[in-house]
């Protein structure tokens, strides 16, 4: 068994005078997203939207060894879509949060700085307002 890399198939050159066979477009495989998915069933994301498409990828994986690409495609959109929705949430989630938290403190600034003017009113001892 030759193990060098890089492996290099060569066919052999057709006899002379005839055409070499037409060639027949082969799609490749599909993918089946399995690091991506334990990516993101690591990271504990929102929904657990990781987890399904780990399932999702394990069933890809299957169905492509087992020989049946149609379904080995399906599975691997759906792992796809699932993971893109994972991340998605797991980035624009604490994004969001983070921005909700700052706008509350400078709310909560604003609010205390307003607040001080009112607390620090002082009051006169005499009563000469009073008379």
């Amino acid at each position: 068994m030759d193990t060098s890399y890089p492996r290099e198939d060569y066919l052999p050159a057709p006899p002379h005078g005839r055409e070499p066979p037409p060639t027949v477009l082969v799609s490749p495989p599909p993918r089946d997203h399995l690091v991506w998915s334990i990516f993101n069933t690591i990271y504990m994301n929102f929904c657990c939207l990781g987890f399904v498409a780990l399932a999702f990828s394990v069933k890809a994986r299957d169905r492509k060894v087992a020989g049946d690409v149609e379904a080995a495609r399906r599975f691997s959109s759906k792992a796809r879509c699932y993971n893109s929705l994972a991340t998605a949430g797991s980035v624009v989630l604490p994004l969001l949060l983070a921005a909700l938290v700052v706008t509350g403190v400078v709310h909560l600034s604003k609010l205390a700085q307003e607040s001080v003017g009112f607390f620090t009113y002082q009051f006169s001892g005499s009563d000469d307002e009073d008379k």
